[in-house]
């Protein structure tokens, strides 16, 4: 058998931590769904990666560096979505295509 107390008072004060505790789990439970629930939500109203991202240069008014393929894990972080077309035009005006991801084949460029 277990080593509860024999006496009616402990066992009642017992019960009252087991209700708390058990309380306490429930709440944790509550907060550990909602939050999964708003991760899952987070996922699907994620936008979508763009097809195409351009690196910009150091400052604003410098040229662009490099094209890559929207994803590219060598991607700089001062890069933004740009469309198919902007991407074609950017390469053809001697833009570098990133060695990684290689935009240009991608596009069909180097066909």
């Amino acid at each position: 058998m277990t080593d509860l107390p024999p006496d009616l008072p402990r066992l009642r004060t017992l019960e009252t931590w087991l209700a708390l505790a058990l309380d306490e789990v429930r709440q944790a439970i509550a907060l550990a769904e909602r939050r999964e629930a708003e991760r899952r939500r987070g996922l699907e109203v994620r936008p979508a990666l763009p097809e195409w991202l351009l690196e910009q240069g150091l400052n604003r008014d410098s040229a662009p560096v490099q094209v890559h393929v929207g994803g590219c894990w060598n991607a700089g972080k001062r890069v933004r979505g740009i469309g198919r077309d902007g991407a074609l035009r950017v390469l053809t005006d001697g833009v570098k295509a990133c060695g990684a991801c290689r935009p240009d084949s991608e596009l069909g460029l180097l066909d």
